[in-house]
C-alpha cells in the first residue's frame, strides 16, 4: 500500500475501462487521481465511488481533442493542488473495418482523439512536471501498436504512433535532463467497451455474433481474457518510483500473445 503516496495523476478516458481500474487502483495505492473523460455521468460516479472508499478523487469533463480544455484542467490541477505528477493518456478508441470502406471522417476522428490527445497531454503536462522536480507519463497503447490486424489498420496506425511518439519525447525529457519518464503500455485482449465497435469488423460481420471469450481462447496462449485491474498493475508500476530507472519503453501486458 502506498506505492504513489501524495501523488497527483490526471487519468484521462477514466470513467470506465481500463480508465477506471487505473483510477480505482492509484487512488487506494495513496494518490489524488483526477478522472476526466467526455462521459460526464459515469466519470463523477468513478471519482465519487473512490472517494467513498476512502480514496481522493475528483471528475472533470475533459475533450482530449480539445487543446484548450488540457490547458484547463492542467490549470485547474495546478491550482488546487500545486503539483503534477503522474498523467495516464488513456483516452481512445477504435474503429475496425476494411481500409477500403474506412471514411476520412472515422479515420480523422481515431487519429484525433488516439494521437491528438496523447501529444496534446504530454505538451501540457510536461512542463509542471518538469519544473516540480519530475513526474511520469504512461501513454496507453495496444498489442496493435506492435503487430498489424486486418480490418485494424486505422487502429494500428494510431496505436504504432503512440509507440514511437513516446519514445521521441521519452528521450527529449532524458537528454534534457527535466526527470520526466515516458512509457507506453500495450494491453492484449482485455474486457473493455471498446470491443463493442471493434468486435464486429474483426468477426467481418455486424451485429451481436462477437463472442470476447471465445476470441481470448483462441488468441491467448493462456487462453484468458484480460481484465481492466490487470493493466491497471502495470501502470502502478509505472507510475511508481519503482520503475525509477525505466523510460522510453513498452511495457506489454498480453498473457503472450505477441510472444
Amino acid at each position: 500500500m502506498g506505492r504513489v503516496d501524495g501523488k497527483v495523476a490526471v487519468i484521462t478516458g477514466g470513467a470506465s475501462g481500463i480508465g477506471r481500474a487505473c483510477a480505482e487502483l492509484l487512488a487506494s495505492e495513496g494518490a489524488h487521481a483526477v478522472v476526466t473523460d467526455i462521459q460526464d455521468d459515469l466519470g463523477a460516479e468513478v471519482a465519487a465511488s473512490i472517494t467513498a472508499s476512502g480514496g481522493s478523487a475528483q471528475f472533470l469533463h475533459h475533450d482530449v481533442t480539445i487543446e484548450d480544455e488540457w490547458a484547463a484542467v492542467v490549470a485547474g490541477v495546478l491550482e488546487a493542488h500545486g503539483r503534477l505528477d503522474v498523467l495516464v493518456n488513456n483516452a481512445g478508441i477504435g474503429i475496425g473495418g476494411s481500409i477500403v470502406d474506412m471514411t476520412l471522417a472515422d479515420w480523422r476522428r481515431q487519429t484525433a482523439i488516439n494521437i491528438d490527445g496523447v501529444f496534446l497531454g504530454m505538451k501540457h503536462c510536461i512542463p509542471p512536471m518538469r519544473d516540480s522536480g519530475g513526474g511520469s507519463i504512461i501513454n496507453m497503447s495496444s498489442v496493435a501498436g506492435l503487430k498489424g490486424s486486418a480490418r485494424l489498420a486505422g487502429y494500428n496506425a494510431t496505436k504504432g504512433a503512440v509507440r514511437l511518439l513516446t519514445k521521441g519525447v521519452a528521450l527529449e525529457c532524458a537528454t534534457s535532463r527535466w526527470n520526466v519518464r515516458v512509457n507506453s503500455v500495450h494491453p492484449g485482449i482485455i474486457e473493455t467497451p471498446i470491443w463493442d465497435t471493434v468486435g464486429a469488423a474483426l468477426a467481418r460481420g455486424e451485429g451481436p455474433g462477437f463472442d470476447l471469450d471465445q476470441m481470448a481462447t483462441v488468441a491467448v496462449p493462456t487462453g484468458v481474457l484480460g481484465k481492466p485491474i490487470d493493466i491497471a498493475k502495470g501502470v502502478l508500476f509505472l507510475a511508481s518510483d519503482d520503475s525509477s530507472y525505466i523510460t522510453g519503453t513498452e511495457l506489454v501486458i498480453d498473457a503472450g500473445m505477441t510472444a
